[in-house]
């Protein structure tokens, strides 16, 4: 049997869009000679949903949409995800489950087993799981159906397993000979690998032909890579789909051959592919059409402007020059240049009156103090001030430019430079700033980013002759300290042990430590490391707790 992939990229809450698209790619793949077609994970209503399915009627259309799309497609049968509701004991309002339409009717239904609670998922929130599953016949198959996390949980893969069930291989030792995982599984670093070794592995243990169809497209900070894969019984792929784009590929279930679309290899390729792809659909899906960056002539602004245009196009994106009292000629020459090199509009406004405005207002309140990193903020937030009323006289959205390591420390200023609606770049450390600026810069001629900006000292320039190292360990030391203490959840003992300074690691720790508050309140941005601040790390802002030191 010829079975399609069908790699879409819904939108939460968009039931008659993805009902669209489900249709659409359901019957291109039937003039393509297709007998069965997979979509993700709660493709009818978008993933993840969160507390919408405790709303009866975000529940009730599921269901319907799901009739609309059987009876649009019959004659061809179809797997999607949708929200069914849950049975009334069990306290959850709803299942996340998987439906086989078939003759223009819900043919089969299956629910989701295991329901993950780490990272960035919360499911047992708000579904119920299933307490068992079946198996359904398909063309001479066995066909074993499960969804996303169903296939996590292979006790030849995982050292840890999380959960004490293994849906796949209770379906297998049933009799299912084909897997079918239906799945949501966004993008971090790495997590493309892991998919395949995961499956390939179910592959070969359980020696039946394993296909996956992953989502695709950006949901407030997660980014689904799709990469849908399907794999032999000896786990080797024999068809996949493009990485960060909607995608429909065909495998044949008996001779075991496919389309083998070519995915997006190495670490920053994939990296930029995450962040052109989550901000193009924050921005598309939110209802915004242009989007507006403050250009200060650094290495943040100018990344995160070439990335919007290559997201959403050059002519709708708008930068500022916001020149002030410490502005070098350099930087507003380099924010210039870029802009004109990307062919976006360019608005040049100077702080200076209402900086100077700000301090005359303050004088009085102010008297017989020191001047001090205040009068250095007051400057931020009018720019902030600035971009957030050209963001509401003409509706754009103002995108933050912090990196991962200034936020991590709190080099950042609240309602100045972390005013906006979405940090492009604020997973992405300072390091990796330059790494994907200077990747980028290889595929243009001439390049965007002008070589001064790359070359010159990262400064906030917010006073005179200021450096980011004035306040900051390098980089060279900050990030890779901060990938343990952040990414890894190393303590103290553990980074000295690594061979870092001890003074270097204490300053780390306690800069981090003091910042939460500041993360809590900055927007949100795409996810592409394994810890994100957001939903991946949960500390609470209240807190006394301090890493041991030796006494």
């Amino acid at each position: 049997m010829k079975i399609a992939l069908g790699q879409i990229n819904p939108t939460v809450g968009d039931f008659s869009g993805n009902a669209a698209k489900i249709i659409e790619f359901s019957r291109r793949a039937q003039t393509g000679g297709a007998g069965l077609i997979l979509f993700p994970e709660l493709s009818v209503c978008g993933y993840p949903p969160r507390d919408l399915v405790e709303r009866p009627s975000f529940v009730a259309r599921n269901r319907e949409t799901a009739e609309q799309i059987a009876a649009a497609t019959r004659g061809m049968a179809v797997i999607c995800g949708l929200v069914t509701p849950a049975e009334s004991e069990t306290g959850k309002s709803a299942m996340n489950s998987a439906a086989l339409l078939q003759e223009g009717k819900i043919a089969f239904l299956q629910s989701k087993m295991l329901l993950p609670t780490y990272d960035v998922f919360d499911e047992m929130r708000n579904f119920a799981p299933a307490k068992s599953q079946q198996l359904f016949p398909l063309c001479g198959n066995r066909v074993a159906l499960t969804i996303c996390e169903d296939a996590w949980n292979d006790k030849l893969f995982w050292p840890k397993r999380l959960y004490t069930i293994d849906p796949i291989d209770a379906l297998v030792r049933a009799g299912g000979d084909l897997v079918l995982n239906i799945s949501a599984s966004p993008f971090w670093i790495g997590k493309r690998e892991v998919r395949r070794d995961m499956l390939a592995s179910i592959a070969r243990h359980h020696k039946v032909p394993v296909a996956m169809v992953n989502q695709v497209g950006g949901d407030d900070s997660l980014v689904f890579d799709g990469s849908s894969i399907v794999l032999n019984a000896e786990g080797n792929i024999i068809a996949q789909g493009r990485s960060f784009e909607e995608d429909l590929i065909y495998f044949d279930s008996t001779k075991l051959t496919g389309d083998l679309h070519e995915q997006i290899e190495g670490e920053e390729a994939s990296v930029y592919g995450a962040l052109v792809l989550g901000t193009r659909d924050y921005i598309q899906k939110c209802g915004f059409r242009k989007a507006i960056i403050g250009l200060s002539g650094g290495i943040d602004s100018a990344l995160t402007a070439v990335i919007a245009a290559d997201a959403v196009g050059a002519e709708n994106v708008i930068g500022v020059g916001m020149p002030g009292p410490y502005s070098s000629p350099g930087s507003i020459d380099d924010a210039r240049a870029l802009a004109s090199n990307l062919g976006i509009r360019f608005e040049l406004l100077s702080i200076n009156c209402a900086v100077e405005a700000y301090r005359k207002t303050l004088k009085e309140v102010f008297a017989n103090q020191k001047e001090d990193v205040t009068e250095e903020n007051i400057q931020s937030r009018a720019r902030g001030t600035l971009l957030m009323a050209l963001s509401n006289k003409f509706g754009w959205l103002v995108l933050t430019t912090g990196n991962k390591s200034e936020m991590s420390v709190g080099y950042s200023t609240l309602y100045g430079d972390a005013a906006g609606g979405f940090a492009v770049i604020k997973d992405c450390s300072k390091t990796r700033v330059y790494e994907l600026a200077r990747r980028r810069n290889l595929l243009a001629v001439p390049p965007p980013i002008p070589s001064s900006i790359i070359e010159r000292p990262p400064s906030a320039e917010l006073r005179h002759d200021q450096r980011d190292e004035d306040t900051l360990p390098p980089y060279s030391v900050l990030d890779p300290i901060l990938d343990g203490y952040i990414e890894n959840d190393l303590g103290r003992e553990q980074l000295i042990l690594r061979g870092f300074d001890p003074a270097d690691v204490d300053r780390v720790i306690a800069l981090v430590d003091r910042a939460e508050y500041k993360r809590r309140q900055y927007p949100p941005g795409p996810k592409i490391s394994q810890k994100n601040f957001g939903r991946d790390r949960r500390l609470p802002i209240t807190n006394r707790w301090r890493e041991p030191r030796p006494s």
